[in-house]
């Protein structure tokens, strides 16, 4: 697991990545600055991984999921429902890999207007 720190406006949470080739490929790009959007309580925004770098992808996400679209070239940070749920849970519009979890991720919900998102790794 690669630990990273994931900074929206103000505030900044800690996550992890996982060993799959796409988190691998993401962790590579690390410092990464990008402009998102919000989807109920999702933050989404394009990252480009390259070939080959989905693995088992699905709809089914947890609350604190980040996950890859590789299909659109999208990474998804899940913090509770989306307009496709039908309970408190997310479910992804797309099939996704997930490639790391955030912790605190409750607390994303205080910076949907932030418009900007920084992944770092972390050092432990």
């Amino acid at each position: 697991m690669l630990p990273i720190q994931i900074q929206v406006g103000d505030l900044r949470l800690i996550g992890e990545l996982n060993e799959l080739k796409c988190a691998r490929a993401l962790a590579c790009l690390l410092p990464l600055t990008a402009k998102f959007q919000v989807w109920g309580d999702e933050l989404h925004f394009k990252v480009t991984l390259g070939d080959d770098t989905s693995a088992h992808p699905g709809k089914s996400v947890s609350i604190g999921d980040i996950g890859f679209w590789s299909e659109g070239s999208t990474l998804c940070i899940f913090f509770g429902p989306t307009p496709t749920s039908s309970g408190e849970d997310p479910v992804s519009a797309v099939p996704v890999t997930i490639v790391g979890r955030v912790n605190s991720f409750e607390k994303l919900r205080t910076c949907k207007e932030a418009g900007e998102i920084i992944l770092r790794a972390r050092e432990v």
